[in-house]
């Protein structure tokens, strides 16, 4: 029964699955910040060697920045939330034991006789 049902949805599945696969390699190609890094590397050769003006270095350069900094907001978007509810679930489960982290420690230094205690330090965390 299952075999007759993957023959007769076959025409409906196949498309579905092909642009499934296009929109992942589409995304994989747009957010691809090692092309776009690559590119910035050219262009900077490119100017050093003179083969390009200023302006037109400029413009290529601030496009491939605008494309860069468009990614890791999209990345930031898709990824940013969750590390923010981290840290937010994180602080509640501190408050919630009632246990405070101290902000300065003090230690004390001892000499190498061990017998008097030298000056003491204090350590930021």
């Amino acid at each position: 029964m299952f075999l007759v049902d993957d023959i007769l949805l076959s025409p409906i599945k196949f498309p579905i699955f092909v642009f499934k696969k296009i929109g992942e390699s589409v995304q994989e190609e747009l957010t691809d910040k090692d092309k776009i890094t690559s590119q910035l590397r050219e262009l900077y050769l490119l100017v050093e060697a003179g083969k390009i003006t200023e302006e037109a270095f400029e413009q290529m350069e601030t496009e491939l920045l605008d494309k860069l900094e468009a990614i890791e907001e999209y990345e930031e978007s898709l990824y940013g939330d969750e590390e923010d509810e981290e840290e937010d679930y994180e602080e509640e489960d501190d408050e919630e034991d009632g246990l405070e982290q101290p902000e300065e420690t003090k230690s004390v230094r001892y000499d190498s006789s061990g017998d008097e205690p030298g000056k003491e330090e204090q350590n930021n965390i």
